[in-house]
């Protein structure tokens, strides 16, 4: 493939592009469709209403703000139609909240096609380069279609494996917290107000989980109701325990300390139960280099000395 016919391929995706975008903003195709009439009175339960949010808030989520601005409509529409396509937008919603982040589900969607984007870009340019060694045409648009969906699924389990490190987090800090609690607790301080000192004086993500639950206590919520929703927003087993175990103590007046106190000596034996099974997974991948690169060279290092003097010897 020659430099002009590189050229001409570049133009005429330009051109293609340009003229889906001016297709896309004549009047006709620009009519309030069935979301948008119904969005006024529905509010926050709409579709359209996290796409007018988006447009009008002024947070970016790329490195280039004036870029992301001038696509925004364009971006805010193809995360639409990416969310009708994939759909399960309730487990992504609670994925998002297991993770603390602050985005919406339309947000991550957007990311999800600034991903695929990239990705296509990407694969584009492979392409390009490709051809220039005689590829065939189809299975590099098939390449750059694959690359698109693979940005999509990239970010949704970048998500998952956020979750899952957050989760670790909490699990790490859990013992501590509830000795903390164990300690106001027998000092004389009840439930909530252990709660209270502890999520103030402590940081990281449990810490931060109760102290949200304790905003939504202040805002009106139960205090039980909101100790259980920060159960609902992790799938951690222990915490669903000291959950149920504080919940317990604040509606019955039961002792909590040494509920408390067995907890963390539990999620301690769990996590070094969890270090010897991860050192012995580790222990056997560590086989793997020892046997084929120590060892081969070990015995390559002892048997050449006597092959070359062999080699000497023999006429």
């Amino acid at each position: 493939m020659t430099l002009g016919t590189a050229t001409g391929a570049v133009l005429g995706l330009a051109v293609g592009g340009g003229l889906v975008l001016t297709w896309s903003r004549f009047p006709i195709r620009r009519r309030p469709t069935l979301d948008a009439r119904l969005a006024p009175y529905v509010g926050e339960m709409s579709a359209e209403s996290a796409r007018r949010r988006y447009l009008q808030d002024t947070r970016t989520l790329t490195p280039f703000p004036t870029l992301e601005r001038l696509v925004r409509p364009h971006l805010a529409a193809g995360a639409d139609l990416l969310e009708r396509i994939l759909g399960g937008g309730t487990s992504v919603r609670r994925r998002l909240d297991q993770s603390g982040s602050v985005l919406s589900l339309h947000e991550f969607r957007i990311e999800q096609l600034i991903w695929a984007s990239v990705g296509f870009a990407v694969a584009v340019g492979v392409s390009l380069l490709l051809l220039g060694g005689g590829g065939s045409p189809i299975l590099l648009l098939v390449f750059c279609a694959a690359c698109a969906v693979g940005g999509v699924v990239a970010r949704d389990q970048r998500l998952t494996r956020t979750v899952r490190d957050r989760e670790q987090r909490m699990l790490a800090e859990f013992p501590t917290i509830a000795d903390l609690l164990a300690l106001s607790v027998a000092a004389g301080e009840g439930p909530i107000g252990a709660l209270e000192r502890v999520a103030r004086v402590s940081s990281g993500e449990l810490a931060r989980e109760l102290r949200r639950a304790i905003a939504d206590a202040r805002a009106g919520a139960g205090f039980v109701q909101a100790l259980d929703g920060v159960a609902d927003r992790t799938t951690l087993a222990p915490l669903a325990r000291f959950v149920d175990g504080v919940a317990v103590a604040v509606e019955r007046g039961t002792p909590l300390g040494d509920v408390l106190r067995a907890q963390a000596a539990d999620v301690r034996e769990a996590r070094k139960r969890n270090l010897l099974e991860i050192g012995g997974r580790k222990e056997i991948a560590m086989m793997i280099p020892v046997i084929f690169l120590v060892l081969p060279v070990t015995i390559l290092f002892a048997l050449y000395p006597g092959l070359v003097q062999t080699s000497s010897v023999v006429p």
